[in-house]
């Protein structure tokens, strides 16, 4: 059986990595489960971060598929933040992502990323 691909947001790694939740989509069994450049950089860059919560982090993210930034999803970017400027810069480039690459989000986060007509919105 072929696994769903999602895109899933940089919120619910951390509610993952803080309180254990969401378990079931960062199985091996159902999702394919990507995540944006961005999303790396969110979880890295938190101030605080100890040695061991970095490593934790990178062990998690590489049973996963990160996505890079491309000239496709560069140029939604750039629509999507000439469209709604009140986007977050972050958002932007994770709601272009998962536009360009046909994934649905997986964000705890809906209103941020409602008005974006065309992106798939699921809840955790």
């Amino acid at each position: 059986m072929a696994k769903i691909s999602l895109l899933v947001d940089t919120d619910v790694f951390i509610e993952y990595f803080n309180r254990g939740r969401y378990a079931a989509l960062f199985g091996p069994a159902v999702f394919a489960v990507h995540y944006s450049v961005v999303t790396r950089k969110e979880l890295l860059a938190k101030r605080g971060l100890s040695e061991a919560e970095r490593k934790a982090i990178l062990g998690e993210l590489r049973r996963h598929r990160v996505v890079g930034l491309s000239d496709a999803i560069v140029r939604r970017y750039s629509e999507l933040r000439q469209r709604h400027p009140v986007l977050e810069k972050e958002d932007a480039l994770i709601a272009a992502t998962g536009l360009v690459r046909r994934l649905p989000l997986v964000t705890r986060n809906r209103k941020h990323f409602t008005p974006i007509a065309g992106l798939t919105l699921f809840g955790p």
